[in-house]
């Protein structure tokens, strides 16, 4: 019970100090900004540690974070081969290829009043559809290897980023476009300096949903088949093996890998997007 009264020692000291760097006079400061979110993680980690360990909970319902990060640590480049078959070769080359595709098809929707009326209501049903229906029937057509899990991740990532795009490129003010053909700016013309600009956040908030989305369709599609490689392919061999470090380990590199794939994209969106008032200070 020590070990159980730590945690609630720590869990109460983290509170405190995280209270204070975000009530006090240091609120502000880009480091107590850091800081809070920082200490909060620490926090859990050490209670979770602590509460494992007080508990005697067996390691293959909960591992404590030191194994996991021992078995991060000794697994390395089994770790890196799979972080490169999952999200190099599956999310990421999934997510160029089908937000490079919503948006080719948003631009002709746009164009033409029949094609978004009709395209975007099937869109909305598409992206209704279970992925663990769709993926076994994609993972049959394309093969085991990343080609299939490419498929998946653009299945999932092509209607978010189509809806967000074609709402971007109709929210212009219908005084905007009249002073363009005022100016006798061609539909290109309007598009480039308009439009898209206009359309930038939306296209943004797009892409930052399919992030998300590409790390989960790569992973889950894995499930249905996979070569001997792929943090899909590894949590679930793990999990038959009772591995639960493993599998553990396979998750804090899909929420690394997530995490930084997202703040890229939100760091781009930040300097395209400079001018929108959610950037200003």
């Amino acid at each position: 019970m020590g070990l159980i009264a730590m945690a609630l020692a720590l869990w109460a000291a983290g509170w405190m100090l995280n209270v204070r760097l975000a009530t006090g006079p240091v609120a502000q400061t880009r480091a107590a900004q850091l800081a809070v979110p920082i200490i909060f993680g620490l926090t859990l980690l050490g209670i979770w540690e602590l509460v494992v360990r007080g508990l005697d909970v067996p390691g293959v319902i909960l591992p404590a974070p030191t194994a996991i990060a021992a078995t991060f640590a000794a697994q390395i480049d089994l770790l890196w081969q799979d972080f490169v078959q999952t999200f190099v070769k599956g999310a990421l080359s999934g997510f160029a290829m089908g937000c490079a595709a919503a948006f080719a098809v948003a631009i002709l929707a746009d164009r033409t009043e029949f094609l978004r009326r009709g395209i975007l209501p099937v869109g909305n049903f598409m992206a209704a559809l279970p992925i663990v229906g769709t993926a076994p029937i994609l993972v049959m057509w394309f093969g085991f290897d990343w080609q299939s899990k490419a498929a998946v991740v653009v299945v999932m990532v092509f209607f978010p980023m189509l809806v967000n795009t074609v709402a971007g490129l109709q929210d212009t003010a219908a005084m905007q476009r009249d002073l363009m053909r005022t100016y006798g700016a061609s539909y290109l013309q309007t598009l480039i300096k308009l439009r898209l600009p206009a359309a930038m956040p939306f296209i943004f908030n797009g892409l930052k949903i399919s992030t998300t989305l590409a790390l989960i369709g790569a992973i889950v599609a894995e499930f249905f088949g996979s070569p001997i490689m792929g943090v899909g392919f590894r949590i679930s061999t793990s999990v038959g093996q009772l591995a639960l470090d493993m599998v553990w380990a396979e998750i804090v590199v899909a929420a690394l890998a997530g995490t930084l794939f997202y703040g890229a994209v939100a760091a781009l969106e930040k300097r395209v997007t400079f001018w929108h008032p959610s950037h200003r200070r």
